[in-house]
C-alpha cells in the first residue's frame, strides 16, 4: 500500500528476492548461501536508505497511507475506551475522537485527532481538520477531566484546522484561543503525543501539555511545505526546500526546546510495523504519567506555563553606538 519514491529500489530487490525463493522451490538454482547473501545486501541496502532521508521523504513517511492513525492507537494501546459525543453548542465534530479510555490500568482521558483511513471515513472525520465545535468538545471533556482529576492524553495528528467560511463564522479563532487559554491552567497533567502532521493553530489547539513528544517522522510546523513554497517562493514545486528550511522534525525541535522528546519508529516509518510503535507511545505516556502524577497540581501549571515561555532561541546583537 502506497510504496514512496524512496523505498522502490528497496521493493525492487525485495521482489527480486522473492521470486528467486519461488523459483528454488521447484528446482533448487540457488544456495541457501547465495540467498542469504542477498537478504543481508538487502538490509544494508533498508539502512542506507533509510538512515538519509530528506526532510521532504520523512514528510511523505508522515503521510503514508498505511501510517497508523488515532482510532488504530486507540485501538491497540487502550484496554477500555468510551466516547463522548458532542460540544454541547452546536454539534459532534467527528474530526476529533474524544472519551474516557484505561490505558495498562491508569485512566486517561483522550483527546484524538483523527484523519480517517479511506475516502468514506476521511469525508467523515474531514481529513482531521477540526471545526470550532471540535475544539469545545475538546476542551469540554478536559474539563471534566480535570472535574474527576485524570490525566489527558491529546494524540495530535491534523493538516490544519478547518480553513471553510462555516468554521470562521462559528469563531475558529476565538475557539482554539479558548483552548491555549484553558489547557496552560488545567489541573491535571496533559501528555501531548504527535503520531503524524501537526500543522498550525489546528494542532497548537490541542497540543499545550506538561510534556510534548513526536514520533520520530511526525512533524511540527507553523505551515505545510506545500504552503510554505507557494506564499515564501511563489512555487509550490518548491516543496522540498521549504521542508528543510522549516526545521519541523523532532531533531530541531528538541533543540528550540518546542518538544521534549523523540519516540522512536520502526526503521522506513511506523507504516512498516505499527504494533511496535503502538508499545514504544504506550510505554512513553506510562513512563510520563508516574512522573507527573507526583506533582502538585499548583506547581504543574506553573512549570507548564514556564515551558511554553521558554520555547525557542534567538540572538540579541548591540548595535555600535552613533558618537
Amino acid at each position: 500500500m502506497g510504496i514512496l519514491a524512496h523505498e522502490k529500489q528497496i521493493l525492487e530487490y525485495e521482489k527480486t528476492i522473492s521470486q528467486l525463493k519461488e523459483q528454488n522451490k521447484g528446482n533448487a538454482l540457488w544456495s541457501e548461501e547465495e540467498i542469504a547473501k542477498l537478504e543481508t545486501k538487502l538490509q544494508q541496502l533498508r539502512s542506507k536508505v533509510y538512515s538519509h532521508l530528506s526532510p521532504w521523504e520523512r514528510v511523505t513517511i508522515c503521510r503514508h497511507p498505511g501510517r497508523p492513525k488515532s482510532i488504530d492507537y486507540i485501538r491497540n494501546m487502550c484496554e477500555e475506551f468510551t466516547e463522548l459525543y458532542g460540544d454541547r453548542l452546536f454539534r459532534d465534530d467527528r474530526a476529533v475522537v474524544c472519551g474516557l479510555a484505561k490505558i495498562d490500568g491508569v485512566k486517561f482521558m483522550v483527546i484524538a485527532q483523527e484523519k480517517g483511513c479511506d475516502t468514506q471515513s476521511r469525508l467523515e472525520h474531514n481529513f482531521g481538520m477540526l471545526h470550532p465545535e471540535g475544539y469545545r468538545k475538546a476542551i469540554r471533556c478536559m474539563r471534566l477531566a480535570a472535574k474527576f482529576k485524570l490525566p489527558v492524553l491529546s494524540l495530535i495528528d491534523t493538516p490544519g484546522a478547518h480553513p471553510g467560511l462555516s468554521a470562521e463564522e462559528r469563531g475558529q479563532g476565538s475557539a482554539i484561543a479558548q483552548n491555549l487559554w484553558e489547557m496552560a491552567r488545567l489541573p491535571t497533567p496533559i501528555i501531548v503525543v504527535l503520531i503524524g502532521e501537526g500543522c498550525s493553530g489546528g494542532a497548537l489547539g490541542i497540543g499545550v501539555g506538561d510534556v510534548v513528544a513526536m514520533l520520530e517522522h511526525s512533524y511540527y510546523a507553523v505551515i505545510s511545505p506545500e504552503s510554505c513554497a507557494s506564499i515564501i517562493w511563489r512555487d509550490n514545486n518548491k516543496k522540498e526546500l521549504a521542508a528543510q528550511s522549516l526545521k519541523m522534525h523532532a531533531e530541531d525541535l528538541l533543540k528550540l526546546d518546542v518538544v521534549d522528546a523523540m519516540i522512536d519508529e520502526p526503521l522506513g516509518g511506523a507504516h512498516h510495523d505499527p504494533a511496535q510503535v503502538y508499545r514504544n507511545v504506550k510505554k512513553y505516556i506510562i513512563d510520563q504519567w508516574n512522573i507527573l502524577k507526583t506533582v502538585p497540581p499548583e506547581y504543574l501549571i506553573e512549570q507548564r506555563y514556564q515551558k511554553f515561555r521558554r520555547i525557542g532561541k534567538f540572538a540579541v546583537e548591540e548595535m555600535p553606538s552613533i558618537e
